[in-house]
């Protein structure tokens, strides 16, 4: 007995094998895709988490920034100076309130979301046996290289090499011109 499609026996199999092919290729093109968003997203955290910490940083200090200035300022002149901050973790509370409940800081934000080991702390920048500020341990080359909000000093994120360059620093403000605001070259 002779077989009706005794000709199409190889072309399905060779059909299939290409459909398989072309899955591998989208499938690998979305994980490119994936791991672009999941960088974007660990990104904002950084910048999030860390201008928390930074902010954290200014209200232990007890120090704010004044519009139009680039330098901060303590928050009253006649205060003694508070000490020096012994650890990140003592951010996490706040001694000057009663109890000590309200806190500066909340305890995620200690966790430096660029760092490979999970639940690792930030790198603390110390000037003259201070801490002044943070940045990331993570030597991956970042995604964004300019536009930062405005309240970061360009001169700590801009066109940086890798994540580590990120410094957070709370005494450190953005010049007026590069927040967008008196800019002439800017419009609106």
């Amino acid at each position: 007995m002779r077989r009706v499609l005794g000709s199409s026996g190889g072309y399905t199999y060779i059909a299939v094998l290409v459909m398989v092919i072309v899955m591998g290729i989208l499938a690998e093109r979305g994980a490119m895709v994936w791991k672009t968003v999941m960088q974007r997203e660990k990104e904002t955290e950084l910048l999030s988490r860390g201008t928390q910490v930074r902010d954290a940083m200014r209200r232990w200090y007890k120090v704010k920034v004044v519009p139009g200035k680039e330098t901060t300022e303590p928050i009253d002149a006649k205060a003694p100076k508070p000490p020096n901050l012994p650890d990140l973790k003592a951010l996490l509370i706040n001694p000057n309130s009663p109890g000590g409940k309200p806190r500066y800081l909340r305890p995620s934000a200690l966790v430096d979301p660029m760092n490979p080991d999970e639940d690792k702390e930030w790198e603390v920048i110390r000037r003259d046996g201070r801490i002044v500020g943070v940045h990331s341990v993570s030597e991956k080359e970042p995604l964004k290289k300019g536009n930062f909000p405005y309240d970061l000093h360009p001169a700590d994120f801009e066109q940086k090499s890798k994540y580590s360059d990120w410094h957070f620093i709370y005494d450190r403000v953005p010049p007026v011109e590069s927040t967008g605001k008196n800019n002439p070259n800017q419009p609106g």
